[in-house]
């Protein structure tokens, strides 16, 4: 099982990012998918869930800015960051498993992660 993000940059406040996360020997549909990030001296902190019949869930934070999507015909778990923030700053990494409190310990399958800085 491999998780592969890629999207990460550097961009300047106000700007828009797309996060993609692909997939290899695990279907991601199949599973509870989220995006999570860890900033610099800070734990890390899910940002947003999809689960199997698609429900969402964003924390606070991101709400009204970032979307999170899934295409299961090409196994790719997708983060929109929309009017991007100096403290969306971190690395973001995208994670699978059977359900979110697995997630938020860690556990499941993860990728590598991606850094996304946010400055002008």
């Amino acid at each position: 099982v491999r998780l592969v993000e890629s999207g990460g940059a550097l961009v300047q406040p106000g700007g828009s990012l797309r996060l993609s996360c692909a997939a290899f020997g695990i279907n991601l549909d199949s599973f509870t998918n989220g995006w999570f990030r860890q900033a610099p001296g800070k734990e890390r902190e899910g940002v947003s869930y999809i689960t199997t019949d698609g429900s969402i869930y964003y924390v606070d934070s991101v709400k009204g800015r970032f979307t999170i999507s899934r295409d299961n015909f090409e196994n790719t778990l997708y983060l929109q960051m929309n009017s991007l923030k100096p403290e969306d700053t971190a690395v973001y990494y995208c994670g699978a498993a059977q359900d979110r409190d697995l997630l938020d310990l860690g556990l499941g399958s993860w990728g590598q992660g991606t850094q996304v800085t946010v400055s002008s």
